[in-house]
């Protein structure tokens, strides 16, 4: 994944691969000579690139999108005893790395979303704005886009686009794309957009300025959905809790509130402020766990306006991080799931 894009605006080729918050990222991590750390979202290779140079002993990267090969066989030359690529989820991190004889890290850096260059590319079917098969898979696995709008009931079809793309005309949409594939099923994303687009209306100004464009919202629940975006950022953080050495550091840099919601909660329960728990991890209010984190910052940290300026897609991110105790993980057992 790595250098991720919250899903509108248009790329130049200065910030196709641009990073997003990378001073900040390391300046959390803090990335040491001799150090073991891990880029669970490689995408672009722009972190791990960034901290390969601070003379790591071993940055493992991984990434479940099998397009991202040629990218790291460049930087398998550049670093060939200090890096490599495992193929997978990131919320596996724990097997994969185990798998290759590593057990504990110091660093753990996770990008969540969509990448800038799965976006760019218009055969992988997650823009609006390009034509392309309905697909929005990040890795070469699973149901499609294609099969959730043609196949999912209206209902459910609705649920998915309110939960997950927290879109206000979610049963309008649902309805629109219900009565479409009456005629034709869904084959490409303009095919989408563009029903999607005549039921909610085109990009809408205020003040002068243009609104996100009406399919935004649909197209982002589809991707989660697709791809179980928030079950797989959840199993990833409990992951990384496991695998990182005390005194190692967690950051996760997201972009929209789905995404920001879990990771906040994830670090609110850990760092021992455990009054209530979330619908995406409930607690038992007694045999707490000791904490496992203690936060870096407090709240979220957000790009710099001049990095915004530069790279438009930065302007949604939020940066969180933490740093790991010597408290042992806490158990599945302690939540109501």
């Amino acid at each position: 994944m790595g250098d991720h894009n919250p899903a509108f605006g248009c790329l130049t080729d200065y910030t196709e691969h641009y990073p997003v918050m990378l001073e900040e990222v390391l300046d959390a991590l803090s990335p040491k000579a001799g150090g073991i750390y891990v880029d669970g979202t490689f995408g672009a290779g722009g972190y791990s690139k960034a901290i390969l140079q601070n003379d790591v002993s071993m940055l493992w990267a991984i990434d479940r999108d099998p397009s991202v090969a040629e990218t790291a066989k460049i930087l398998q030359k550049e670093f060939p005893e200090n890096f490599q690529l495992l193929v997978g989820c990131f919320s596996d991190m724990e097997a994969l790395l185990k798998k290759s004889g590593q057990k504990y890290v110091d660093g753990i850096v996770l990008d969540i979303g969509v990448s800038s260059m799965q976006l760019d590319q218009a055969e992988r079917g997650f823009s609006f704005l390009k034509d392309g098969p309905l697909d929005m898979r990040m890795g070469g696995d699973g149901i499609t886009a294609a099969d959730v709008v043609n196949d999912t009931e209206e209902n459910k079809l609705a649920d998915i686009i309110y939960k997950y793309g927290e879109e206000k005309a979610s049963r309008r949409i649902a309805r629109a794309i219900v009565n479409a594939r009456l005629e034709k099923k869904f084959e490409r994303t303009l095919e989408l957009s563009g029903v999607i687009e005549k039921a909610v209306g085109g990009p809408k100004y205020i003040k002068g300025k243009r609104q996100i464009h009406g399919a935004t919202r649909t197209f982002q629940a589809l991707r989660i959905y697709v791809n179980d975006e928030l079950g797989e950022l959840v199993r990833g953080l409990e992951a990384a809790e496991k695998i990182l050495a005390p005194g190692g550091r967690l950051c996760v840099v997201t972009f929209h509130s789905l995404e920001d919601r879990i990771v906040k909660e994830f670090f609110k329960m850990r760092s021992g402020d455990v009054s209530h728990g979330s619908r995406h991890m409930p607690m038992q209010s007694q045999n707490i766990p000791d904490p496992t984190f203690e936060m870096l910052f407090r709240g979220g940290k957000k790009a710099t306006q001049k990095e915004i300026n530069i790279n438009v897609r930065s302007r949604s991110a939020k940066l969180r991080a933490a740093i790991r105790t010597s408290a042992p993980a806490w158990a599945r057992e302690t939540r109501n799931d």
